[in-house]
């Protein structure tokens, strides 16, 4: 299981812990530290489409609306902190974010 985000974002941190006890072999990517690669990016984009963006981010309140109207994807390569997180891919299941319909999804696919 591969989960990307923000070594020091509650909400990853949450879900990584209740992953790990749940028995899932978690490998983490910090978006900050890390950053995505290009190829993950572009397959986020394609299924999460706009909710990939955190418009709720500090990053993305400070961004011109000019950047804001680019390409998304160009967006996130330059700002990797305004993905919302966490991304969660497991085989061929991949969410986003660490709602209660997701932690319980994941949870019950616990090895």
């Amino acid at each position: 299981m591969r989960v990307w985000g923000l070594k020091n974002c509650d909400t990853c941190r949450k879900a990584v812990k209740a992953l790990e006890a749940a028995g899932f072999d978690v490998d983490y990517v910090d978006v900050r530290a890390d950053g995505v690669d290009p190829a993950d990016l572009a397959r986020f984009h394609v299924a999460f489409d706009e909710a990939l963006v955190n418009k709720r981010s500090t990053t993305w309140r400070g961004l011109s609306d000019g950047d804001r109207a680019g390409d998304p994807v160009a967006l996130l390569a330059q700002h990797p902190t305004l993905m919302k997180r966490p991304v969660i891919e497991d085989g061929a299941k991949l969410t986003l974010g660490w709602d209660a319909k997701t932690r319980d999804m994941w949870l019950e696919r616990a090895p």
